[in-house]
C-alpha cells in the first residue's frame, strides 16, 4: 500500500493542480461545495489515522464525485436521491465509472504516477455501490464523502435533493451515524449535527 502521511503538512499546494484540472468538472450537483467540505473532512480524519496515505485518500476524495458531471441533473435527483434503494440505481454507478474515467484524464495530466491513479481509481470505483470498503484509505474517503451531510451546507443542499425540510433530513441524519466506517468519523457526524441543529434553529422551525 502507497503511504505519505505527511505529504499536506510538507506542501500544502501539492494538490493544487488538481483542483485547478478538476475545476469544470465540479461545477455541477453542487460539487463545488460538497468536494471542499469533504475534502476538509477527510485532513481531519487524517490526523487521527497516520496509518493511511495522506495523498492517495487526499486525491480520492478531492476526484471522487466527478463523475456527476457526465449526467443530467434531473436524471441526478430523480434517480440518485428520490428512489428506493438509490445507493443502488443505475446512475450511482454510472458517476463511478465516470468518476474513474474522469479522474485518469486528471492525475495524468497533473503528473501522478500510473501507481497512485491506480490507487485512487479503486476508491473512487465503488465508492457509493460497494458494500464495504477495501482498506483503511477506503473507510476514510468513504466516511469523508459522508460526513459533509452533517454540516450546515451540506443539510441545506440535500434537504432540497431529498425533498424534505432542514429538520426532516437532520431528523433522518441521526440514525445513520452507525453507516460511517470509522469512529472518528461517527464522533465528528455526532458534533457536527448537534452544532447544525443550534445554528439552524431546529428546534424550533
Amino acid at each position: 500500500m502507497l503511504k505519505n502521511p505527511s505529504a499536506l503538512e510538507k506542501d500544502p499546494s501539492r494538490y493544487d493542480a488538481v483542483w485547478k484540472a478538476a475545476e469544470e468538472y465540479m461545477r455541477a450537483r453542487k460539487n463545488d461545495i460538497h468536494i471542499p467540505l469533504s475534502f476538509a473532512c477527510a485532513q481531519t480524519l487524517l490526523k487521527h489515522y497516520p496509518d493511511a496515505d495522506h495523498d492517495i485518500c487526499s486525491l480520492a476524495i478531492l476526484l471522487h464525485d466527478i463523475g456527476w458531471y457526465s449526467i443530467d441533473m434531473d436524471r441526478i435527483l430523480s434517480e440518485g436521491f428520490r428512489r428506493e434503494n438509490f445507493l443502488q440505481t443505475d446512475v450511482r454507478y454510472l458517476h463511478e465509472e465516470e468518476g474513474v474515467r474522469l479522474g485518469t484524464e486528471v492525475l495524468r495530466a497533473t503528473g501522478w504516477s500510473e501507481e497512485v491513479v491506480e490507487a485512487v481509481c479503486e476508491i473512487i470505483d465503488g465508492h457509493d455501490t460497494r458494500a464495504e470498503p477495501h482498506h483503511l484509505n477506503d473507510r476514510i474517503v468513504r466516511d469523508a464523502d459522508k460526513l459533509w451531510r452533517y454540516s450546515v451546507p451540506g443539510i441545506a443542499v440535500i434537504c432540497d435533493w431529498m425533498e424534505m425540510t432542514p429538520r426532516q433530513y437532520a431528523d433522518r441524519l441521526e440514525n445513520q451515524y452507525q453507516k460511517l466506517e470509522t469512529e472518528q468519523g461517527k464522533l465528528m457526524a455526532k458534533s457536527m449535527l448537534a452544532d447544525s441543529r443550534i445554528q439552524l434553529m431546529l428546534h424550533l422551525i
